[in-house]
């Protein structure tokens, strides 16, 4: 019904729609349908006329070249017109559920689609029309772009239904249905996380609830897919930039929410406070793990414990994603190890409630030693790449997921020995955390738990104590890199922010400290290449968002 119609507001139905946040897994469509179903379900309990979910929840997000396999693509049409048979047989055909799907266009091209479900039938669909081609999306090359608006009457209220980018692009879809009387826009989305992104969503939906002139719905799913990590944070902006509605990050969610029978003087409903950015991050690294963990097939995870900060860090994220009972620390000492080193791993297990256990590898060194004699930096590398076979022994004999502790810093410097006990797994959670956030977030984690009168899970030795890979007397890593606070600041101008050695040496970075770490930089794209996948949390990740040629006689510190 229009704004302009003669029914008097006191006749006009009000029209109660849910936001479903869940958390779908890439090809397992018979889990996702349960989860869709139930949540309509749950959704259709609380009394709500139309039920949002996100984007591509049928076949999880995203599908990389699935889309393009024709068994993939009938699965799912088979999965949607299923969810539609069962809302019918559980006398659900009333409640309209907007559902994220795979879909074909009249060619037979992939779509990434929204199906309306009403009465045990999909309705009509809708075809996204811009498909992002940047960063860790690469749409373009999968999917056919739709043309078409929708527009769905529900309970007397016109809704008009977008998908994710959609909303990003200006002129687009949103743009089109501006002057169609439109009361709320639903937008489907498959949003990664990465820190600060939240208030760039929420003033982008401001600026389109304001162009159609009514509430827009924003539905995002949540979960770890490989190295995205989605964060949920769904919510409802008003036509005045009021924040009406918000569920929580990092978990399942289902708000409901009214639309008012005016549809012009809106009412909030719950807003969930956002985290901070500590917080949020944190969380992030713990979910990208949990569901790695957990959608792979794997209880348990195996880890080197060294007494340092970056395996604390990386312990505690795994006890908060998996249990401290599921987490396997492996503290293996050679003789350089320090005491305070392996005490500090013992009182990090012990802690968390991880299985702890002491490996000394000085005799499988000294078994190396006897054939190769090897000295030096080979020496070095020798004891660290030990480490790492006896920690993939350990998980094949035990069946844990192997997860790697290094940083960022060292990914961007190539500062780990490939193979070794910080390099080796299947996933690595502080990947792209760079190492001054490593120490902000084990202060965090600790003042969270102190906070809620819980053991900290890091010892504060750890946290203050110089790094050290211990591989010969009195190292340390600033025997080889700058500061890390100062790294890490050439680091982000450099790799995040693309500054070449020009730009780097205008803002004042000496001379000697830029043209080291660019070429260190430069020269460590093969080990990237052969790093476990970890959770994206930043702009700029290793991976998806970032793909140089390992060879190439490009250094910008030759320039």
């Amino acid at each position: 019904m229009s704004r302009g119609a003669a029914t008097t507001l006191a006749d006009m139905p009000s029209l109660t729609l849910a936001m479903a946040q869940i958390n779908p897994c890439v090809g397992d469509i018979d889990g996702n349908v349960r989860l869709i179903v139930d949540a309509c379900e749950r959704a259709a309990g609380e009394g709500a006329d139309l039920v949002i979910l996100p984007e591509m929840v049928i076949t999880g997000y995203p599908i990389e070249d699935l889309a393009l396999r024709e068994s993939f693509q009938r699965a799912a049409e088979a999965a949607v017109h299923r969810v539609a048979a069962e809302l019918g047989e559980r006398g659900l055909g009333g409640l309209t559920a907007l559902v994220g799907t795979l879909g074909t266009d009249a060619d037979g091209r992939p779509t990434n689609d929204a199906a309306v479900i009403r009465q045990g039938v999909v309705e009509t669909t809708y075809s996204k029309h811009h498909l992002p081609n940047y960063g860790v999306f690469d749409e373009r090359r999968i999917f056919a772009s739709g043309h078409d608006t929708c527009v769905v009457e529900v309970k007397g209220t016109r809704v008009g239904v977008v998908i994710c980018e959609d909303i990003w692009a200006e002129g687009g879809p949103v743009t089109q249905m501006a002057g169609r009387d439109i009361q709320v826009l639903a937008v489907l989305n498959g949003s990664p996380f990465e820190e600060g992104k939240g208030h760039v969503r929420v003033e982008l939906a401001q600026r389109r609830a304001a162009e159609v002139r009514a509430p827009l719905v924003y539905v995002n799913m949540w979960g770890g897919q490989d190295d995205l990590v989605f964060d949920g944070h769904s919510f409802i902006v008003g036509a005045d930039g009021r924040m009406l509605a918000r569920a929580p990050g990092f978990e399942d969610s289902l708000l409901t929410w009214t639309v008012p029978a005016d549809h012009d003087t809106p009412e909030p409903g719950h807003v969930e406070p956002m985290a901070s950015d500590d917080a949020q991050v944190y969380r992030a690294c713990v979910t990208g793990l949990a569901d790695y963990v957990a959608k792979n097939g794997f209880r348990s995870v195996v880890l080197g414990v060294s007494g340092g900060i970056d395996s604390a860090l990386t312990a505690a994220i795994a006890a908060d994603a998996v249990g401290g009972e599921n987490v396997v620390g492996i503290s293996m000492p050679s003789s350089f190890s320090s005491q305070h080193s392996k005490d500090d791993a013992a009182d990090l297990c012990k802690r968390i409630d991880a299985d702890y256990r002491v490996e000394p590898i000085a005799p499988m060194v000294d078994a190396f030693q006897q054939q190769l004699a090897l000295e030096g930096v080979a020496e070095e590398n020798l004891q660290a790449r030990v480490r790492g076979v006896i920690l993939m022994a350990i998980s094949n004999r035990e069946g844990h997921l192997v997860i790697a502790p290094g940083n960022k810093s060292e990914l961007a410097t190539g500062y780990a020995t490939i193979y070794d006990a910080g390099s080796i797994g299947g996933f690595a959670p502080l990947k792209d955390l760079d190492k001054s956030r490593v120490w902000d977030l084990a202060r965090w984690r600790n003042a969270h738990a102190a906070a809620n009168g819980e053991t900290e899970p890091i010892p504060v030795s750890s946290i203050e104590k110089a790094p050290s890979a211990e591989l010969r007397p009195g190292q340390t890593d600033q025997d080889s890199l700058p500061p890390y606070e100062l790294l890490d600041e050439v680091l982000d101008a450099y790799v995040e922010h693309a500054e070449g050695r020009e730009e780097l040496l205008a803002r004042g970075f000496d001379e000697t400290v830029v043209d080291k770490v660019l070429q260190l930089v430069d020269r460590a794209e093969w080990k990237r290449r052969q790093y476990p996948l970890g959770p994206k949390v930043t702009a700029l990740a290793f991976g998806r968002d970032r793909r140089l040629p390992v060879t190439s006689r490009w250094r910008e510190n030759a320039r």
